[in-house]
């Protein structure tokens, strides 16, 4: 046959004629030759080779240039699902960028195809999680909306081409241990599940139009979630109607026999992944020429022994192959609108100024003792101590691409800092080790400085995915207090009578009670992408309004917490935790004050069916302009069921001059009011449900910022 000939190149055609006749052409071996993450060359049909494993949760990974933002933590921070949106579209960008000079180079690399298992939208439910700074935090309405603005963001808005294509991962219920992840079996209650876990992925894919799903490595009730035909085919394809692809995690398969137990061999497990929906299986270790033929003779033994049919395999490449063409990779360059995106746009300066911003954006102020910030620029000198003045791994988190500069705390304030102010600097101690030499040598700076800024915390060396590092702990971590190396220069430095500033990078919460009760103020970093020192050093001089919010509880202490391997919810998040948080969910301090006042409903009771109008007025009253994040929660306020203390259910990011006073609504619907059971349905007890309205969660220090009003459902 004449390759040239075959329908699957005629883009005039409707794709699933397309894809049906090429299907109808291949072989058994030629078809399951593509259904693995890198997908051979069928030469007699010219259909090239292709690699559907991609990064992008903050950027392109692991394939050269690329912007580094935030990490995803820091993005959730922000709060803004506009900027978030903006993010993801300069992400494609970049990737369609790279791919298409790699094709007209003929040098498509690995980490260069338009298939991207992102963003990771696990429930960050336990702060021990390494993992957790690749997530939108622990909250399933703040993460669903992030989550669909990135993955919109990612495959474009082209009624016939997507862009790129967003696998958000990892389906489902999976946060940990790192350790465990390959073995656990986890059982939650139908109420957690359907309330917590899955509400994400829900609105990812019914809302985010997600064309594909990563699973996960654990197992959910006693199911590989890759093997799953509760997770793969009732709910995702039967109930919200999924159309896409699945594709199994990096080795996830080789778990199935490997670690869980529950098949023979590869061909088995493989087998059982494909007949339960996963339609691409994504071998971890290195592919060699030897290790591909492996697989693939593993699932012809698995077709020729009656494990898996011909027919299922075809299924899969009809989701495969549909995925290819909407992305245009059988098509001329001249019909896919992405193909001319100019390969000068990587790292470009508008890219800089968007990480930049977004770096500012999610910087959280935790503490502003008498409103010592900003800094006024009369000071004489700054001490600036720390491990991570300086350390590039403090702004990158993991998933990362390689950008054409990293702006560290020390590299701004050598460039930004008025030559007038006398800047000194020095570690003073390790991440995770320290000299009695080095610590005197810092506290002697301090000393003979007006304030200092100490930027300590974490680095993507400690905490991350387990396959990223080499501590015992898999890159989790055994409690929430700051390396020993830091609490001891930490303590020293108070014994100092000036001013201490205190930075914390990471991506999940710090115990830092001690910095809480001594430290002038505390801002949290984050993993801040490489333009973290020009946000940090932008918000501490006031150029920036420090405006992010805490899209996790940070606890003061990990004894607060259930076992890391439980993944019920009780006494976990701001939903259902009732002790005494260090920082609460949803808490950031701004250079400004905010005024609620003048809080209206349409109507006081609510019929079912009917819809509900809350209007409200803020006002800036503070010196500066800024965004105020405006937050409501809802509370149930008796119920048959247990039920969370408060969910959040709207939110918005707004900008207000100095002075400003705006009008602010937000409509509601009965479904907003509606609660999970005990079997994990959602519905609607009639009663009083309490709203809250303000820049936080309610609190009683905060009662004259907040606005409250019941509401009865009849």
């Amino acid at each position: 046959m004449n390759p040239s000939r075959s329908k699957i190149f005629d883009y005039q055609l409707p794709i699933e004629e397309r894809v049906a006749s090429l299907i109808s052409e291949m072989t058994l071996e030629e078809k399951i030759s593509q259904v693995f993450s890198l997908s051979l060359p069928i030469e007699r049909l010219n259909i090239p080779k292709y690699d559907w494993r991609n990064e992008c949760i903050h950027g392109v990974a692991f394939a050269g240039t690329a912007t580094v933002f935030p990490q995803s933590i820091a993005l959730a921070a922000t709060w803004n699902v506009d900027l978030i949106h903006h993010v993801a579209k300069i992400i494609s960008d970049e990737a369609r960028a790279k791919h298409h000079e790699g094709l007209r180079k003929n040098q498509i690399k690995r980490y260069q195809g338009l298939t991207f298992s992102a963003p990771n939208i696990n429930i960050f439910r336990d702060p021990r999680w390494g993992r957790g700074q690749e997530t939108y935090g622990e909250d399933p309405y703040l993460t669903s909306r992030m989550a669909v603005a990135f993955i919109k963001g990612l495959q474009g808005e082209d009624s016939k081409y997507f862009k790129l294509i967003s696998a958000p991962k990892h389906f489902a219920v999976h946060s940990g241990p790192e350790s465990k992840r390959h073995v656990i079996d986890v059982h939650v209650s139908n109420k957690d599940l359907y309330e917590t876990y899955l509400p994400a992925f829900e609105a990812a894919i019914k809302e985010g139009k997600a064309y594909s799903i990563m699973g996960a490595y654990n197992r959910l009730y006693g199911e590989p979630c890759c093997a799953s035909p509760f997770l793969l085919q009732k709910i995702l394809r039967d109930k919200w109607n999924f159309k896409g692809y699945v594709i199994a995690d990096g080795g996830a398969v080789e778990d199935i026999y490997k670690n869980h137990k529950v098949a023979h061999d590869y061909a088995d497990a493989a087998a059982k992944a494909i007949e339960s929906g996963c339609d691409l299986l994504n071998p971890l270790d290195v592919m060699t020429k030897v290790r591909i033929k492996r697989f693939h003779i593993s699932l012809q033994n698995a077709v020729k022994e009656g494990l898996l049919n011909e027919e299922t395999i075809d299924s899969s490449l009809k989701h495969l192959f549909e995925a290819r063409c909407r992305l245009g990779l059988f098509d001329p360059p001249e019909t896919v609108p992405f193909s001319q995106i100019d390969y000068k746009i990587l790292s470009s300066d508008e890219h800089k100024q968007l990480a930049l911003k977004a770096a500012e954006e999610s910087i959280v102020l935790l503490k502003n003792s008498n409103n010592f910030l900003p800094l006024k620029k009369d000071l004489n000198s700054i001490a600036l101590i720390g491990p991570n003045i300086d350390n590039i791994r403090a702004l990158s988190g993991d998933y990362f691409g390689i950008p054409l500069r990293y702006i560290t705390p020390l590299r701004a304030f050598k460039e930004f800092l008025p030559k007038e102010i006398k800047l000194y600097y020095t570690k003073g101690c390790d991440l995770l080790s320290h000299s009695e030499e080095n610590i005197k040598k810092a506290l002697k700076m301090v000393e003979k400085s007006d304030i200092c800024i100490a930027v300590l915390g974490l680095s993507s060396i400690i905490e991350s995915e387990e396959v990223f590092v080499a501590a015992p702990d898999k890159g989790d971590r055994t409690d929430l207090n700051l390396p020993d190396s830091q609490e001891l220069l930490l303590n020293q430095l108070f014994e100092i009578e000036k001013p201490i500033i205190i930075v914390l990078t990471g991506g999940g919460p710090l115990a830092v009670n001690l910095a809480n009760e001594h430290a002038t103020a505390i801002l949290q970093l984050w993993y801040s992408g490489q333009e973290g020192g020009s946000a940090l050093y932008n918000t501490l001089f006031g150029n920036s309004n420090p405006s992010g919010r805490l899209p996790l509880t940070f606890y003061k202490s990990v004894k607060q917490l259930p076992d890391f391997e439980d993944y019920s919810m009780e006494n976990r998040t701001y939903r259902y935790f009732n002790g005494e948080t260090l920082f609460p969910f949803g808490h950031g301090l701004s250079y400004s004050v905010f005024k609620y006042s003048n809080l209206n409903y349409s109507t006081p009771q609510l019929s079912i069916g009917q819809n509900l109008k809350v209007s409200f007025t803020v006002e800036n009253l503070g010196p500066y302009p800024g965004f105020e994040v405006i937050q409501l929660y809802v509370s149930k306020k008796s119920s048959n069921f247990t039920v969370p203390i408060r969910s959040l259910k709207r939110f918005k990011k707004i900008f207000f001059k100095s002075g400003d006073k705006k009008k602010i609504g937000f409509n509601f619907n009965c479904e907003d009011f509606k609660i999970f059971d005990n079997d994990g349905n959602q519905i609607l007890e009639k009663g009083e449900f309490l709203i809250s309205i303000g820049g936080s969660q309610p609190a009683k220090d905060k009662k004259d910022q907040i606005l409250y009003q019941t509401i009865e459902i009849k």
